[in-house]
């Protein structure tokens, strides 16, 4: 869980004696331990979870919301070395609790900008859901750094129907039309079982989406021939 959203733990009205800005500085050094304690347990990839970062550009069109996530999540980062972040990723979707979303009527256009200054390596997109993916796709494409990987979610967990092998492929390809190959990485929308929602979908269709990801993956690698 990233520290933007933890944040939001501390009351409007204040705590007597622990101020907010001691919170914070608590709870940066809290993120950074978890992080840590991850990578030096041996993950080859820690990812980060920023829902609340579309979800704040409805809160707060100016963007100051979202850009004070960022700036606060970034001074936990700043604690890794580049080679540590590389190893570490962000992901971003319009929610998944209930089967239903909570800012999906937020253009990609607005939040992308912004959410390629976090100080991460890896980038994990909802895109199988997305209306217009390739007008996203097309944006990501001028974002992106030589040491970034862009993970495009092919999977959407809300959809009851599960996704062919076949459907995956081509959504790998159609990413892969635009963006650079050796940069780019499969993922899902959001988790199959989000915050407070557990039960609405089958552990049997959740292992066939999987399934599908993995083998649709694999059938976009050899037509990619990587």
């Amino acid at each position: 869980i990233s520290a933007s959203a933890l944040s939001l733990l501390y009351p409007a009205s204040g705590t007597p004696g622990y101020p907010r800005t001691a919170f914070l500085a608590d709870l940066v050094d809290e993120a950074e331990e978890d992080i840590r304690g991850s990578i030096n347990g041996g993950a080859a990839s820690v990812q980060i979870d920023f829902t609340e970062g579309r979800l704040s550009l409805k809160l707060d069109p100016s963007g100051n919301l979202l850009r004070s996530f960022i700036a606060l999540n970034n001074q936990v980062l700043e604690r890794f070395t580049p080679d540590e972040r590389r190893h570490i990723g962000v992901h971003v979707c319009p929610g998944g609790d209930h089967d239903s979303t909570h800012s999906a009527d937020v253009d990609y256009a607005a939040l992308l900008p912004d959410l390629f200054q976090w100080k991460v390596g890896r980038f994990y997109l909802q895109m199988a859901s997305e209306p217009d993916r390739k007008r996203v796709l097309g944006i990501v494409s001028q974002l992106i750094q030589p040491d970034h990987i862009v993970f495009v979610g092919v999977i959407d967990p809300i959809n009851p129907d599960i996704e062919t092998a076949a459907l995956v492929r081509d959504r790998v390809l159609e990413a892969a039309a635009l963006l650079p190959v050796k940069q780019l990485g499969t993922t899902d929308d959001c988790g199959f079982a989000p915050f407070a929602d557990d039960i609405s979908t089958a552990r049997e269709t959740a292992f066939s989406k999987i399934r599908a990801r993995v083998e649709g993956t694999q059938l976009a690698s050899s037509e990619l021939g990587v």
